[in-house]
Formats: C-alpha cells, sequence, structure tokens
C-alpha cells in the first residue's frame, strides 16, 4: 500500500515562535513511523512535513508566495530555501536515528513551476527510491516559477501533484487539530466524515491555522484534498492529530483517528 504522510509544521515547530522546532516531538513521530514500518514491511511511503515557524515567517516577511522580482525578494527566496532546508535536515536526522531509509527529495531542485502550480517535476528520483525500499521525503519550498519568477508550493501541493500519478491508497496529514471543525475557532463539533458532496452543508468555515502560515490553513487543505478525492476514486484522506500520542502509528495502521475525506 502506498501512503503519503505529512507531518505539519505546527506539529513539529512552534509556528507562534520563529525558527523554533520541537525536537522531541519530531523524535517521537519517527519511533511512531518506524513502529508502523515494523508491523508492515510492506508499507510504502512518501514522507512529507511543513515548514512551521522556519520557512513560514521568513516567507511572510518577503511575501515569497506571490512572487519575486526585486533584489530584495530574490535573497528573501533563498532565506526561505534554507530555513526550510534547515527544518528538513532535523526531520531527516530524527527519521534516521529511528533507523529508517529516508532521502530527501529537494522539491526546489526538481520543480518548476507556473503561476503557482507545479509545471515540471522530475520524478525519477522519487519512484527509483520508492522502487527500492527508501523512503522519500519533500516538504514546503520555494520554488522557481516561469511566470512569477519565484513562488512557495506547500507540501498539500505537492502531494495533490503526485495523487494524481502515483495513485496512493490514503493521504494523512498530520497538524495540531484532531480534525475539521463544523465552526472555527470556535470547535464546537467534529466532522467525521466529509465528502465532496457533504461541504457545502457540513462546513461553514475551516478557517485558518493559528500563528505564521502562508500558504493558506484548513480552509485551502480541506478544499485541496477533497479535489484529489474527487478525481482518485479508491482514495482516503484523512486529517487529524499528530500532537495526540499513537495517533500517527494508528493512522498508518488504517484507523481514523480524525477527518476521514472520501468520494
Amino acid at each position: 500500500m502506498l501512503t503519503f504522510l505529512k507531518l505539519g509544521g505546527s506539529l513539529i515547530t512552534d509556528k507562534t515562535s520563529p525558527y523554533t522546532a520541537r525536537p522531541e516531538r519530531i523524535e517521537e513521530l519517527a519511533a511512531e513511523i518506524a513502529a508502523a514500518l515494523r508491523a508492515d514491511p510492506e508499507l510504502r511511503l512518501v514522507l512529507g512535513h511543513g515548514s512551521g515557524s522556519f520557512g513560514h515567517q521568513a516567507a511572510s516577511r518577503f511575501d515569497t508566495r506571490s512572487g519575486v522580482s526585486t533584489p530584495e525578494e530574490w535573497r528573501g527566496f533563498a532565506e526561505v530555501w534554507y530555513q526550510a532546508s534547515a527544518l528538513n535536515r532535523l526531520v531527516v536526522e530524527a527519521l534516521h536515528h529511528a533507523g529508517l531509509p529516508v532521502l530527501t527529495i529537494s522539491p526546489c531542485s526538481s520543480i518548476t513551476a507556473h503561476d503557482g502550480k507545479v509545471l515540471i517535476w522530475d520524478l525519477y528520483a522519487l519512484k527509483t527510491a520508492l522502487a527500492h525500499g527508501l523512503i522519500p521525503v519533500i516538504h514546503g519550498d520555494v520554488i522557481l516559477d516561469d511566470f512569477r519568477g519565484g513562488t512557495i508550493l506547500s507540501t498539500e501541493d505537492l502531494f495533490a501533484h503526485l495523487g494524481r500519478l502515483l495513485h496512493p491508497q490514503r493521504v494523512l496529514l498530520s497538524g495540531l487539530e484532531p480534525g475539521v471543525w463544523k465552526q472555527f475557532p470556535a470547535r464546537d463539533a467534529l466532522i467525521t466524515d466529509l465528502t465532496p458532496a457533504s461541504l457545502a452543508k457540513d462546513l461553514a468555515a475551516p478557517g485558518k491555522a493559528a500563528g505564521w502560515d502562508v500558504t493558506g490553513g484548513m480552509q485551502a487543505k480541506v478544499t485541496q484534498m477533497l479535489a484529489l478525492v474527487g478525481q482518485e476514486n479508491t482514495l482516503d484522506v484523512l486529517i487529524f492529530s499528530g500532537e495526540t500520542p499513537g495517533n500517527v502509528l494508528k493512522a498508518l495502521q488504517g484507523e481514523n483517528p480524525g477527518t476521514r475525506l472520501h468520494r
């Protein structure tokens, strides 16, 4: 089974404090992923992670997602890349220490975008890594864009593109929230099942995440993943809390501790 798993930026960093990782939580998440693979050696994974208070801090300052043209904006582009890469290194180190054969596939060096969407992505390295039992790791990153100059693509942007080409069975998006709320920030009732048909009826306003977030928050996540579900007949997407110990392991083992998005 091919599964995409995202470790959200709100989960692996303190998004309200610039450039602050949560190393103990990252190590715990790595241990849960390793446990899932020990239990099911046939599980194939593509791991992604957000940039949290690393990339989003710099990206918000320079408005990198909207485009890059001035010398200052290009320096900002490089700064966002540096910070996102610094966090990626911390995540990969924890995964490596947990005994996982991980390999970062840098989005910045392998993708060309057009107006904020993937135009070209050479997937040879990613597919080859999967074929030989390695775990590709991708992350939200700055991307050269033939229309905007430069932009940022989130992990969800990358998963949406990969999902249409690799056809995973499940996409697991872990963050701090336990799922999708009917009302946010009131958090009055959690939606356990969400389909494209029920979106307008069940969802008033998913809202945006607290702290730094230049890639859209929950509303963009839900909209984008439901669009993917609508195109991939057998795909399930799960939005859930990775903060609760054991939830990532449960999700990787097929449980649904959150909001399930499906046809």
